[in-house]
């Protein structure tokens, strides 16, 4: 799979060397079409865990097929495997602070339990939390490096109690039991105080600071906002945490834990997403999401002043890490064009060091496609942001079809990240329209809020005025564009093909909500501090809510499907059950309607495991090519995918 995967190239008019800089509408450009094998030989690469030593960092790599953990030298060099699953994927959480042992994750295929194992060592792996059913979440090292922190379900499966587990015998004490439906945010390094937050609705989340002592709970803000713990700071004297009171964009917040007093940090213009302090408090790491990009900052605590980066040219730092010394960062680089790369810096002698090479070294960086931001004006003025992919290939006499595609949530937002499948769809010919709805996360509280208990309604129609918008494009054919989404951007597609039947020509979705009322009744149990916020954003099923959320809800109303669509599903899936798809599968084929159904029996919400992902997105651009572009392209199931036929349907 990995190797003599072969490249058509595609003949058209001007030399590939030259397209950056003479691409305009009239121009179609010569580039080389990549198969989907060679797309996902990209790897994907997450982590970066410092070992004590300095000598190495501790990642996961996706490169055998599914993900592993591996070691690699900190100035470059193989990779050492730690785990080498060809079923389960597992997930590099921590070195130990003081040795060579390590913290890993992993859950079952998808079902999103994850447990904490530890690798010692002689190479031997044990769960540390094999309660059965029970979810943890690995928090974070003690300051003395002896134990850590976690959270886990165990006792109660609605909440997640805090935990610290002692490394000399690993048995564990329970430090915070939750009764409350309080998510744990960060502990400061005397171990007195924990910070929790406690979800109330779209834009209201409540901040407190847990003394572990008096075991008393104090709240941090007063007035209804967003508020999110960052981190305390060092001398464990102040908390840290962004909120958006009283204006659009979260900005940066401290709390003295004495006096009470609240001082404002920094604010941006965008929102603040993170903050966090170095081992020794040296620096201050601030992330900022910039209409859809990581912007990074670090401060020297000392002076206040940012201090200066790598540079990277047209490719950005999406994230750091840094040594427990201070003296090494790892930081992750990429672009809309370019997968990350893992790099490492050394503040000392100012060297720098790539770790990584994600991209398949048969893909041709300059054949891929870079991203470019736009807006416009939805039906009511609304300006509706969005991330726009034009192929290389297409120009005003060679029109390409398009897809509009919306990202999960709701609440989430498409960001200015590497998409493999996004870039395959794209160098076959199809423009990708990646919008921002009113409801997504990232263009302030007022924005993020427009979408709620109108689901389906207003946010479709910010969708159909970005197909509007492509129509309008001299490179695209206006009557060859469709819709895409996984998660709630599958309901999206399925609302699109249901409610607005003539808008999109095709539907793609991924694992997609079609039934409102039985989702949000058998949310997993481990939601439930969110459970409130989530039923007054989208509605009540227990309540009168329920007749909206019927209305809504595309599986009641299949008859009005008239375009082809394919549905791609988890049978692992704790969010979006599969019954959501074979029942959605079903409906639309009584129409006589053109569907093909991909069920995935070893992938949760989501697909993680290649082969699976190889399937997936051919299927999915051979669907397109057939249905979209009119081309009689075969479809033909291979692997562990399987067509739900009609029949099967009862």
């Amino acid at each position: 799979m990995k190797h003599l995967i072969f490249a058509m190239t595609l003949l058209l008019c001007i030399s590939c060397k030259d397209k950056k800089d003479e691409k305009n509408e009239d121009t179609a450009l010569k580039i080389e079409q990549y198969t989907i094998e060679q797309f996902m030989d990209n790897e994907a690469v997450s982590g970066g865990s410092f070992s004590y030593d300095n000598s190495k960092l501790l990642i996961s790599s996706n490169r055998s097929g599914i993900f592993n953990v591996y070691t690699v030298p900190i100035t470059g060099g193989s990779y050492t495997p730690v785990t080498a699953s060809d079923s389960t994927s597992y997930f590099a959480e921590s070195f130990f602070p003081n040795d060579d042992r390590m913290l890993l994750s992993a859950d079952g295929n998808g079902d999103e339990i994850d447990h904490i194992y530890l690798r010692d060592s002689t190479g031997t792996i044990t769960d540390l939390t094999p309660e059965k059913g029970a979810k943890s979440q690995f928090y974070g090292w003690a300051e003395d490096g002896q134990s850590f922190y976690f959270g886990s379900n165990k006792m109660n499966p609605k909440f997640f109690d805090v935990y610290e587990m002692d490394i000399s015998n690993f048995n564990s004490k329970m430090i915070y039991q939750n009764n409350d439906g309080l998510n744990f945010s960060a502990i400061s390094k005397d171990k007195n105080f924990i910070a929790l937050a406690q979800s109330l609705n779209t834009n209201d989340s409540d901040l407190f600071v847990y003394n572990v002592n008096s075991r008393e709970k104090t709240k941090v803000n007063g007035n209804q906002s967003s508020n999110s713990a960052q981190d305390f700071s060092n001398d464990s004297s102040a908390l840290y945490y962004t909120t958006d009171d009283g204006v659009e964009f979260s900005y940066l917040m401290k709390y003295d834990l004495k006096t009470k007093e609240k001082s404002n940090i920094s604010e941006k213009p965008w929102d603040i997403s993170g903050a966090s302090f170095t081992k020794n408090g040296t620096y201050m790491v601030v992330y900022v999401n910039e209409d859809g990009k990581n912007v990074i900052e670090i401060i020297d605590v000392a002076t206040n002043a940012p201090i200066d980066l790598p540079d990277f040219g047209d490719q950005s730092i999406s994230s750091v890490g840094f040594s427990d010394d201070e003296q090494w960062m790892r930081l992750y680089v990429g672009g809309s064009n370019m997968p990350s790369n893992l790099y490492t810096y050394n503040f000392k002698t100012k060297e720098q060091h790539q770790l990584t090479n994600v991209l398949n070294e048969d893909i041709h960086a300059d054949d891929l496609v870079t991203a470019k931001v736009i807006r416009y004006k939805s039906f009511d003025g609304v300006e509706i942001p969005a991330i726009y992919y034009l192929p290389h290939q297409a120009s005003k006499d060679n029109k390409v079809p398009a897809m509009v595609w919306v990202h999960g949530g709701p609440g989430g937002q498409s960001r200015q990240g590497f998409n493999s499948f996004i870039q395959y769809m794209v160098n076959h010919g199809y423009a990708v329209l990646a919008v921002n709805n009113r409801g997504s996360s990232g263009y302030g509280k007022t924005f993020y809020q427009m979408d709620d208990l109108n689901h389906g309604e207003k946010d479709l129609q910010d969708c159909v005025e970005g197909k509007n918008w492509l129509a309008t494009q001299p490179e695209i054919d206006g009557d060859k564009i469709g819709i895409i989404g996984g998660s709630y951007g599958g309901y999206m597609t399925m609302a699109a093909l249901t409610y607005a039947p003539e808008e999109f020509d095709v539907g793609v979705n991924l694992f997609g909500v079609t039934n409102w009322i039985r989702t949000l009744k058998s949310i997993p149990p481990y939601w439930e501090s969110m459970r409130k916020s989530l039923y007054l954003e989208l509605g009540d099923p227990f309540t009168a809510d329920s007749v909206r959320l019927r209305r809504i809800s595309p599986l009641f109303h299949t008859d009005k499907v008239t375009k082809p669509l394919i549905v791609l599903q988890g049978a692992q899936d704790p969010r979006v059950l599969q019954v959501e798809s074979d029942e959605i599968v079903a409906g639309v084929r009584e129409n006589g309607v053109p569907v093909e159904y991909v069920l995935f029996e070893d992938e949760g919400h989501g697909f993680i495991k290649k082969e699976n992902q190889i399937e997936a997105y051919s299927r999915v651009l051979q669907f397109l090519d057939k249905y979209l572009k009119n081309e009689n392209a075969p479809i033909d199931g291979k692997m562990k995918a399987k067509e739900i036929k009609a029949e099967d349907e009862s």
